[in-house]
């Protein structure tokens, strides 16, 4: 059932997707086709008409002038004899009809001979007997109900209208003329719009299903399937995000089993000085002899216990300020030997009693003053002594220095140990981690230390060092520098 719902939610997200796409392209493409489409289909008609009346016009143009300047002046009889004979011989009978109207607006003669004696009713007549000038029509004819074109010029005799000369032809031709033209314009407008709808199909496939598969990851993701990964199969931009998303995936797969190793370690770390503390002081309380060097033993036990137990705690509390914001430095100025051989002499009485030697070595220059917050430095050089002693206290030696080189006072710990495996070395310095390592700690004291040192602009390594062990060393400006 889940996977029919997640299966019917990606096609309606799909569906969803494809026609927010079509109505947001294919929309604009369709009304700007309506508009060509309509722009060229009323030019092409005009085009038309435009010929046609342009035709007519020019024909009774030269026809009506030959009457007005042969055939007029001589009284009625030779007009309408003229008339009847031009109408007869008219040669274009069978489309256009000639017609020859008196100044009443009845029709004398006719080149179909059907009309004749009929009085049209269209507006060119009148209009060409008032205005005395050529008027043309085009609509239905009143008696047929046809459409029609029709020109009417003027005939003149001693300045006066006498008569009309008229050409009237159906329109019936043009109109299928200009309707195939507007059907061949449609036609090229619809397979323009079929080839967008098509491509964007297309497109719209190639895109929304990697967006739906993508999305799909995201969520598997986000429901806890870290390290989750998508195969990718794209190489454009597709292909960068699916990459970023498994890159994503599995770093926070990553991060997440480095927080339960921690959530575990931190556990069992902060579970065994409690109980260390509580049995020797449950021990201590109950001894009936009061044994001065059991006493002690207990006491020293419990302080050891305490002092882990607050610098893991110290730990924890730096890490917090580091991931809220909240980790920053009192600057001021700084003798960075004096510190550094403060926690020198602070641990080396620890590590005798652990048998560590502890051997300090500084030039014989006295280093100048750094910019810089001395308790933080100080808590570096402790915890990197600490882990030295921890993680490689097996070589019973520890070597320090501070020298001067060029611009940068350089600080190196080196430990005889059995240094770090070469894979973890890029990933000692990340918070929780821990590698193989056995020793007991938080994973993140390293981390702190990191960015301590890069918030003073210096340099925090960790290498293995020839002849075995590991050597952590921290460059820091000078305050001249």
């Amino acid at each position: 059932m889940g996977e029919e719902k997640n299966a019917k939610r990606k096609a309606l997200r799909i569906r969803g997707l494809r026609q927010r796409w079509l109505m947001n392209t294919i929309m604009p493409v369709f009304l700007l086709l309506t508009v060509v489409v309509t722009l060229c289909s009323a030019g092409v008609s005009n085009y038309f008409y435009g010929s046609m009346q342009k035709g007519l016009e020019t024909r009774a143009q030269a026809v009506a002038g030959s009457f007005n300047e042969y055939f007029m002046g001589n009284g009625y009889n030779s007009y309408y004899q003229k008339a009847v004979q031009q109408a007869e011989s008219f040669e274009d009978k069978d489309y256009i009809e000639l017609q020859f109207i008196s100044s009443s607006g009845r029709i004398d003669v006719s080149s179909s001979g059907l009309t004749a004696g009929s009085s049209p009713e269209t507006d060119d007549i009148s209009r060409a007997l008032n205005e005395k000038e050529m008027r043309s029509f085009r609509g239905q004819d009143p008696e047929t109900g046809e459409m029609i074109m029709a020109v009417s010029h003027p005939l003149f005799s001693n300045g006066r209208v006498v008569g009309i000369m008229r050409f009237v032809t159906s329109m019936r031709l043009v109109n299928r003329q200009a309707m195939l033209a507007t059907l061949a314009i449609l036609a090229v407008a619809l397979m323009c719009l079929a080839m967008v709808i098509v491509s964007n199909l297309l497109f719209i496939n190639n895109v929304v299903e990697p967006v739906a598969v993508v999305t799909d990851a995201a969520k598997r993701i986000s429901q806890g399937s870290y390290g989750f990964r998508i195969e990718n199969k794209y190489a454009d931009e597709l292909g960068e995000l699916v990459e970023n998303i498994n890159d994503m995936s599995m770093k926070i797969g990553q991060n997440e089993k480095m927080k339960s190793e921690f959530i575990s370690s931190v556990s069992h770390e902060l579970r065994t000085p409690l109980t260390a503390i509580s049995g020797w002081g449950e021990t201590l309380l109950e001894d009936p002899t009061g044994d001065p060097r059991q006493t002690r033993r207990g006491i020293r036990i419990i302080l050891n216990e305490s002092r882990r137990l607050s610098t893991m705690v110290e730990e924890l509390l730096e890490f917090s300020k580091m991931e809220d914001g909240r980790f920053t430095l009192r600057i001021e100025p700084v003798d960075l030997q004096a510190e550094f051989e403060d926690a020198i002499f602070t641990y080396r009485e620890l590590f005798r009693q652990e048998g560590i030697e502890l051997n300090y070595e500084s030039g014989d220059e006295l280093l100048p003053e750094i910019s810089g917050d001395p308790e933080r430095l100080k808590q570096v050089f402790c915890n990197v002594l600490d882990n030295a002693a921890k993680h490689g206290g097996s070589g019973k030696r520890i070597d320090a220095s501070i020298t001067q080189e060029g611009e940068e006072q350089v600080i190196r710990i080196r430990d005889y140990g059995p240094g770090i495996p070469e894979g973890e070395l890029p990933f000692v310095k990340q918070k929780f981690y821990k590698g193989s390592s056995k020793a007991r700690g938080s994973g993140i004291g390293l981390a702190v230390c990191d960015e301590i040192i890069r918030l003073h602009n210096g340099s925090f390594e960790i290498g293995n060092a020839q002849g075995g062990g590991t050597v952590v060393t921290i460059r820091l400006q000078s305050r001249s520098a």
